[in-house]
């Protein structure tokens, strides 16, 4: 029996998902809401860890958890005001990114499935963006 290809590897594995947290950081960056939630000025740091993540999230190398241990989500956002504004425009965003990689339907679904539900789950508040 052949075990059939993880999802990471179906649709293109590191590179597609570089090309991703490329095009999704692209938008954070001049995002007045979102980019101030990014401890540091070079966004480098949070998309070795976002495209870590997925990768291991879809079948990919499990080096976000040999680096960083479990993922905790929730717990790791905590700390961010996340509310509906917040979680809007990353998904605005991601969308976008999900959007350029012209990835099969089934595949587009799938992915875009699940960055809708974490986005829902990390609101943490409904109080509106402190500065805004």
């Amino acid at each position: 029996m052949t075990e059939e290809p993880s999802f990471y590897e179906q649709v293109g594995g590191r590179e597609t998902f570089a090309r991703l947290v490329d095009a999704f950081y692209r938008g954070v960056a001049s995002d007045p809401v979102l980019k101030p939630m990014y401890p540091e000025e070079d966004l480098g740091p949070a998309r070795e860890r976002l495209l870590l993540f997925l990768e291991q999230y879809w079948g990919g190398p499990t080096t976000y958890s040999e680096r960083r241990g479990h993922p905790r989500l929730r717990m790791r956002h905590a700390p961010f005001h996340v509310n509906p504004d917040a979680r809007d425009r990353w998904l605005a965003h991601m969308r976008a990114a999900v959007d350029e990689l012209g990835l099969a339907p089934l595949h587009e679904a799938a992915l875009w499935d699940y960055l809708e539900r974490a986005a829902h789950a990390m609101v943490n508040t409904f109080e509106p963006t402190p500065g805004a």
